[in-house]
């Protein structure tokens, strides 16, 4: 409920979760109550009912009698037009669907690597590295150089180190703000390139069904052969029957 004093309006405290300290819901968007000055007012009722055009006056005792606020939901219309509701559950209402449009929305994070124009080569390919793991996630990428002493004396250092990261990663990034002079401190921002991303993806997606294929196909290839069967001489099989049939005779004359 929002109560008003001496003619205007007071805000509803509000202390959710996500706002610990709790902060005041201004009431400027709309006028409510006894801050509404016009003499007549086309009024709709809790329940949706058309009441019509009716005096102020007869409007706010309206309100008064459900336990409401009359609040001016169009005030450029010739009455104005006014519906009794309860304004805090109103306001509450249109904050929590704030919130799901937000949270609908996509969020690009930025991840941000730093450098020095002493960094050497091998410590800034660990940092290129990173970098285009976030750009491929779809994150932007801040490369920041910082200045000590008199290295700001010599800023093409590290504008030339920005330069190469950028040309680096100009498959999958573009370059969305150019390197600029910040204090101390030197920056340009990448962001992903989404069509060069998905297609790197599916390169390399490939490529590694590609090599798993090879490797099959080259275990497949390794393996023994098999011995193929030895050809049986019919002369030899009649040599060990003859044998056999000496081995039984000699038996039988002992």
């Amino acid at each position: 409920m929002v109560y008003c004093l001496f003619g205007f309006s007071v805000g509803i405290y509000q202390n959710s979760a996500d706002n610990k300290e709790g902060v005041i819901i201004s009431t400027q968007d709309f006028r409510v109550n006894e801050t509404i000055r016009v003499p007549e007012v086309r009024v709709i009722d809790d329940k949706g009912n058309n009441v019509g055009v009716i005096p102020i006056k007869e409007a706010l005792q309206l309100a008064r009698d459900a336990d409401l606020d009359l609040v001016e939901v169009s005030p450029n219309a010739d009455p104005p037009v006014c519906r009794v509701m309860d304004f805090g559950k109103f306001l509450y209402e249109r904050t929590k669907k704030e919130k799901e449009a937000r949270k609908t929305q996509t969020k690009i994070e930025v991840k941000e690597i730093r450098l020095r124009p002493k960094t050497n080569e091998h410590h800034r390919s660990f940092k290129t590295r990173d970098a285009r793991r976030w750009l491929e996630d779809g994150m932007k990428v801040r490369v920041t150089v910082r200045f000590r002493g008199r290295e700001i004396t010599y800023p093409e250092l590290a504008l030339e180190d920005l330069k190469e990261i950028a040309e680096e990663l100009s498959d999958i990034a573009a370059i969305e703000q150019l390197p600029a002079m910040e204090g101390r401190v030197m920056s340009m921002v990448l962001a992903p390139n989404i069509k060069k991303v998905v297609r790197k993806k599916t390169e390399s997606s490939s490529a590694a069904v590609n090599t798993a294929k090879n490797s099959k196909n080259s275990k497949k290839s390794s393996l023994p052969k098999e011995m193929p069967e030895e050809e049986i001489d019919s002369d030899d099989i009649e040599a060990d029957e003859e044998e056999d049939d000496e081995i039984v005779s000699d038996t039988d004359l002992e």
